[in-house]
């Protein structure tokens, strides 16, 4: 490991406990922050995440706000009840189509929120605290070198008997791996696929989003490639525990994100415009299924739809009474 990844590591690597609510509300100034949740069919546990930042946190937080992804429950009626602002991704710049997809929800969350700071929260959490926001605020409002945070925890997996801490499966066995090869500096990014991460509206309106689950990491690795290694801080949010998908949701999930980094690594080389946008375009990956004794394939699509730089986009500066 190089010097530099190792005195990064000490530098730009801090804990939730360091920040207090009262020291971020006077570093706050005249920055507006923005709580984002993408949520898709979370109506059991999206109000209570909600309502903890609602009851602990409004007086640091200027908008809080759900993206429903196309939920098919009271994922919707749940948050609005809780006290956040709801807006369905189908409904959010309509002329622009919509995509299924974690990605999605965060790149239209540009065109319905103003603040500077962007911090985003998953909608499933059950074991957590409204320490993850601040803890995730506290280099944004203290560094403004840093352009990006990314938060790690021990992540809690329900096994069955006992919680574990083995959770985060793709993060070790498919992204830490490809960063470790590829992107040897962001090796020791704890958790480099972490649903709670806090980015500046400046940097990220700038970024093509994958529409899926690469999000996380294409965020890292631009952020990475436009502004360094010093750009980035992680916090210690401590611990974690959410619903955990199926291995063969898994799979998706890791073969979009290899996707998503073999399309960066390429643009590195060839030095092309970044982003590619389609009308839902998806690759494939199938997974051997066993149920009982009849063995059978199924092909899973994976998108690979990218949506382009939101500051690109016409009418984006409308959306936030700004001029375009």
């Amino acid at each position: 490991m190089s010097l530099e990844v190792t005195d990064w590591f000490m530098r730009s690597t801090s804990s939730a406990s360091e920040w207090t609510l009262s020291q971020l509300l006077d570093l706050k100034a005249d920055s507006r922050i923005a709580v984002v949740i993408p949520a898709r069919n979370e109506a059991s546990t999206v109000g209570t995440v909600v309502g903890l930042i609602a009851s602990e946190l409004m007086g640091l937080v200027d908008e809080l706000v759900v993206m429903d992804s196309l939920s098919t429950d009271g994922t919707a009626a749940a948050a609005r009840k809780a006290g956040a602002q709801v807006h369905s991704v189908a409904d959010v710049r309509p002329d622009l189509g919509v995509r299924p997809g974690k990605g999605e929800a965060l790149w239209k969350s540009l065109f319905v929120t103003t603040a500077d700071l962007l911090v985003f929260i998953d909608a499933d959490l059950t074991e957590w605290g409204t320490h993850f926001v601040t803890g995730l605020l506290g280099p944004l409002l203290t560094d403004p070198s840093v352009k990006l945070v990314r938060g790690f925890y021990d992540r809690v997996l329900d096994s069955g008997n006992a919680p574990s801490l083995e959770g985060g499966r793709v993060t070790e066995l498919v992204a830490r791996p490809w960063l470790a090869l590829h992107r040897p500096q962001l090796s020791r990014v704890v958790q480099p696929l972490a649903g709670e991460w806090a980015i500046r509206r400046s940097v990220f309106e700038e970024l093509s989003v994958p529409v899926g689950y690469g999000v996380e990491l294409s965020t890292l690795l631009d952020v990475h490639a436009s502004f360094g290694l010093d750009a980035i801080a992680q916090v210690d949010l401590g611990r974690r525990a959410h619903r955990h998908q199926s291995l063969h949701d898994l799979a998706v999930m890791a073969t979009e994100l290899m996707s998503v980094g073999e399309r960066r690594r390429l643009w590195t080389l060839a030095s092309p415009t970044v982003g590619v946008e389609g009308s839902g375009s998806t690759l494939g990956t199938a997974v051997l299924r066993l149920p009982s004794d009849d063995r059978t394939w199924k092909v899973l699509p994976i998108p690979v739809d990218e949506r382009p730089a939101a500051i690109g986009v016409e009418g984006y500066f409308r959306a936030q009474g700004l001029e375009d």
